[in-house]
């Protein structure tokens, strides 16, 4: 069996580092964007700069994640976002909250996860 390779750096996302969707965005920031004169923000801005990243993606303590971007911290984040109104779509981010509350719906964590794994040419690995 032929070993593949891979050139690509690996970044190393530690759940440790961060405990809610802002400190994720600037770990991301840091990990990704040294170079940067702007930061990510948002979960559009996360899905932009890995289009033609060059590196797979090891998240360590992911587990941490998982909880600490779970349920409740979506919900926060719906709920924010509904408070706010316009530019968002306030049906659509009421079905999403009721999803949730009904434990049909994606958390943060799994939103990113998605974004991630959205970009076939990256690699995720949990830990």
């Amino acid at each position: 069996m032929k070993k593949v390779i891979s050139n690509k750096k690996v970044t190393v996302i530690n759940g440790s580092h961060f405990s809610d969707l802002e400190g994720f965005y600037e770990e991301i920031s840091r990990l990704l964007m040294n170079d940067e004169d702007w930061k990510i923000g948002t979960m559009d801005g996360f899905d932009d700069i890995l289009y033609g990243a060059e590196t797979d993606i090891t998240w360590e303590n992911s587990q941490k994640s998982e909880e600490d971007l779970g349920v409740t911290a979506t919900k926060e984040f719906y709920e924010n976002k509904i408070r706010q109104g316009k530019p968002f779509n306030v049906q659509l981010i009421r079905q999403k909250l009721d999803d949730l509350i009904d434990g049909n719906g994606q958390t943060l964590f799994d939103i990113l996860i998605e974004i991630i794994e959205s970009h076939k040419n990256i690699t995720l690995i949990l830990n």
